[in-house]
């Protein structure tokens, strides 16, 4: 009879604690509203923070609107004294520089293009030493019984395929050896990694994307060119040619003559950071992340950004106030929840890669997931005028499927239709490669990009907060929630496949 009881007891006790917290999750949802959504994006998105550019007095006020609104809800910060992450930045201009090849010189931007800013030095005679693909993978490798050590590599853009017109790193698939935003900061990587001097790819796209874009911002034709600046980023060069050099950067016994002369201006600009520390396990990480810059007035006009990305910023703050609520009325996450707001996304997502790949300020293997908001409070035109309650989801189960499935349950409260169109890692948009979680999948943290699509409005001064599709936009809001929800009050951690 006692033990009887006892369970009895503690099944009724359970029942309780769970109806209790099921309620609390209920309020705390129901906290995101339209109303509430409206008024953050229209002050968000107003001419006052004149576009958010980075750098601005805009950005500026933008990031003093964030930090108030987590000070206000009595959410921390991340580090001890302040909720803002600067993050060394440079604009770069054509640098001062020349390039001898065993007697032939090269002109810059027409035959090649430094892909950022290495560090100033002279090269004088180093030995050139052809290496294929410059690939270093477990499946192929060209650095095999080769020894580059003070030397200047030459490689092909891309990775080698077989007979049948298969990789041979990933089958059917490309790899990140010869995805546009991983080739080349891998290819370097791995150089460097084997005491190579520098590294010239040769690849037509890659040489006309960079120097056709360096060019222009170096001769007034858009915004100045900006990266990252810091000496781990910036102490190795690459150098991009056309493939019309390609027989003769392949020869043997060349000599690479070079000098280089950086030409920048250096400056910082702030990430924000505020966390909601976990009651069980404070040492996991759920992130969520959301860019908080647009770009600067053109032509006298305003680029207000609403939907790029002031949707992904206000959701954020929308859901950092439902966690607060959540913890005021009765219920802490059990893990840890970082709001993040990463500066200079449109840029090259420097800030977030500042953040996974320099300053993490919490630990990047204590991260379990990264859920990013950008683009969300439109419809995509493809899809057609009654077609707008869906979300497309992106990267959700390349890394995990717990992760997968976890958003797939949390759309109960939702009922959106969850598209996945734009998730291949191999898609032609590249929408995978295109936001701030490709910085975390990168360091092997499952991810996922919440997005609505391009709009004829994208990067238009007519991006602006009356568009915005507020009932649609309010259930990709809550979806987000509940999938943080889960990831931070389950048992365990999510798995990785």
């Amino acid at each position: 009879m006692k033990s009887k009881f006892i369970f009895s007891s503690f099944l009724i006790i359970s029942v309780i604690l769970t109806y209790g917290q099921d309620k609390i999750l209920m309020e705390a949802s129901n906290s995101i509203k339209i109303d509430e959504l409206k008024e953050k994006m229209y002050t968000y998105s107003s001419d006052e923070f004149d576009g958010r550019g980075t750098p601005s007095k805009g950005q500026q006020l933008a990031v003093e609107y964030l930090v108030n609104h987590y000070k206000n809800l009595g959410i921390q910060s991340v580090k001890t004294d302040t909720y803002l992450q600067a993050v060394p930045l440079q604009f770069e201009e054509k640098p001062n520089i020349s390039l001898n090849i065993s007697g032939q010189k090269f002109i810059y931007y027409q035959d090649y293009v430094s892909y950022l800013n290495g560090p100033d030095r002279e090269y004088k005679s180093e030995e050139i030493v052809f290496i294929g693909y410059g690939i270093d993978d477990p499946n192929y490798s060209d650095y095999k019984n080769i020894n580059v050590k003070g030397k200047v590599v030459v490689a092909f853009g891309g990775e080698p395929k077989d007979k049948n017109g298969e990789y041979f790193i990933n089958g059917k698939n490309k790899s990140k050896w010869s995805i546009l935003r991983q080739e080349i900061d891998n290819k370097k990587r791995v150089a460097r990694s084997n005491d190579a001097l520098a590294i010239i790819i040769i690849d037509n796209y890659l040489h006309s994307r960079y120097s056709g874009r360096y060019k222009n911002s170096d001769i007034g034709y858009s915004e100045k060119r900006m990266t990252l600046s810091n000496n781990k980023e910036n102490n190795f060069h690459v150098l991009l040619f056309p493939e019309k050099f390609k027989n003769f950067l392949t020869k043997e016994n060349l000599a690479f003559d070079m000098s280089f002369e950086k030409n920048i201006e250096k400056f910082s600009a702030d990430n924000v950071a505020a966390i909601i520390e976990g009651s069980e396990f404070p040492d996991e990480y759920v992130v969520l992340t959301a860019h908080l810059d647009h770009v600067l007035p053109r032509n006298g006009k305003i680029y207000n950004g609403a939907d790029d990305n002031g949707s992904g910023t206000v959701a954020m703050l929308e859901i950092a106030e439902s966690f607060a609520l959540a913890k005021k009325i009765g219920k802490e996450p059990k893990r840890s929840i970082v709001f993040l707001h990463v500066t200079a996304e449109e840029r090259g997502l420097l800030g977030s890669k500042y953040y996974t790949d320099y300053e993490p300020l919490v630990p990047i293997k204590q991260t379990i997931a990264n859920l990013n908001m950008d683009m969300m409070g439109r419809a995509d035109p493809e899809r057609g005028i009654r077609n707008l309650n869906y979300v497309y989801i992106i990267g959700s189960d390349v890394l995990s499927d717990d992760l997968h499935d976890i958003n797939i349950d949390a759309n109960k409260y939702s009922n959106l239709e969850l598209d996945f169109r734009f998730n291949g890692i191999d898609h032609p948009d590249q929408f995978y490669y295109r936001s701030d979680h490709f910085h975390f999948i990168k360091n092997n943290i499952p991810a996922i990009f919440y997005f609505s699509g391009v709009h004829q409005d994208y990067h238009e001064p007519t991006d602006t907060a009356e568009k915005i599709l507020y009932e649609p936009y309010k259930k990709r809001v809550k979806l987000i929630f509940h999938t943080a929800w889960e990831l931070a009050n389950r048992d365990e951690r999510i798995k990785l496949k």
